[in-house]
């Protein structure tokens, strides 16, 4: 093969890799770093074009035994797979996952190449999650949609039979109690549409979603009188994205709210923080359907955490951890995210709760 044509191939080598959604490293026999695809720059955190020549290390490291079982493949050339590995990668981020080792023979019959294909399992566990997310509250909102039905029709002829009844009376104190059924009614019938949850159809336009955030952050602190420490830490390069700005904001009153009512009623923290952070996420999927660009907000607090017993339970209406709490605001909140082809993650630990909002930067979205 002369090198024309080699180059052409490589050529078309590098094109099929880098169009990959599996993270690629490619390695010389010395285990110094030839390539990366861009799913591998995006999963390990690191600029490839820095990394060149440079050991494994500076891509991800693990244990002393995966660098034997390396050099141990390139003397046998016989490939293998490792199976949840935990790697730490440049920005010491630890990472699960699959790896398959894969020696490439030279002309000589010695390893020249190694590739390594990188599958992170807790990728695919958080896909799972979010499926199962999605699938819960889409089954929570045809159930509150049938109760709604069935409440909202008896409670009509209720109160409108209490309202001829009141005509009907001229003790004023028997009209008084006509009065309790007609506000009683009302205030089921609010209940009621509050976990019907937003009815109104999204009046979407371009918006600067840090401008929606600190509306949100200014009524919070006016809450708070300042019992709070509200950190912000934004990504000013993040572009405007398409949405309702009013439900926004009333998505992000609501999580944010929740972290703050979470830190109030907590005697054990001292110094109380909620931080809002904003990233964007690329390649990124949501659901079954994969983003180009995926605007994520952070809502993280110090508070006790989420008790285990609900989280799984978290997004459903009427689920709180709070002896006063409705359990709406974060039902309602995942409901205008989903609107906006979203989803809210949570995960917590003591002394750490973070809420994600994760939303679609570009309105057309890839299977």
């Amino acid at each position: 093969m002369n090198a024309g044509v080699k180059r052409e191939a490589y050529a078309v080598y590098s094109l099929l890799i880098d169009h990959l959604s599996t993270a690629v490293v490619q390695l010389n026999n010395r285990l110094e770093i030839e390539y990366l695809n861009p799913a591998a720059e995006m999963l390990l955190a690191v600029s490839r074009r820095r990394i060149y020549g440079n050991d494994l290390g500076a891509a991800f490291r693990e244990d002393e035994s995966s660098i034997q079982a390396l050099q141990s493949a390139i003397a046998s050339g016989n490939p293998f797979t490792k199976r949840e590995a935990e790697i730490e990668c440049s920005n010491t981020q630890k990472l699960f996952c699959d790896y398959t080792v894969t020696p490439i023979m030279g002309s000589s019959n010695s390893t020249e190449t190694i590739i390594i294909e990188i599958h992170p399992r807790d990728r695919m566990k958080r896909i799972s999650q979010e499926d199962e997310i999605i699938a819960n509250h889409e089954s929570s909102k045809e159930l509150v949609r049938g109760l709604a039905h069935e409440i909202k029709n008896p409670l009509g002829g209720i109160r409108g039979a209490a309202q001829l009844i009141s005509r009907a009376f001229t003790d004023e104190a028997l009209n008084d109690y006509t009065q309790v059924i007609i506000e009683e009614s009302d205030r089921l019938r609010d209940l009621v549409d509050r976990l019907l949850g937003p009815r109104q159809i999204p009046k979407n336009k371009p918006l600067n979603i840090h401008k929606v955030i600190e509306r949100a952050r200014q009524l919070i602190s006016v809450e708070t009188d300042n019992q709070i420490q509200l950190i912000r830490d934004y990504d000013p390069s993040i572009p405007d994205l398409i949405g309702d700005e009013s439900q926004l904001i009333q998505a992000l009153l609501n999580v944010t709210r929740n972290a703050m009512q979470a830190l109030m009623e907590d005697d054990n923290t001292q110094h109380k923080t909620i931080q809002m952070v904003t990233r964007t996420l690329r390649q990124f999927t949501i659901g079954s359907k994969r983003h180009r660009l995926v605007c994520k907000i952070s809502i993280i607090d110090n508070g006790p955490g989420i008790p285990d017993a609900i989280m799984k339970t978290l997004f459903y209406p009427m689920v709180s951890g709070r002896a006063e709490g409705t359990g709406l605001g974060l039902s309602i909140a995942q409901s205008v995210v989903h609107q906006h082809h979203g989803i809210i993650e949570c995960n917590s630990y003591p002394q750490k709760t973070e809420f994600n909002l994760l939303i679609p930067i570009e309105t057309t979205v890839q299977s």
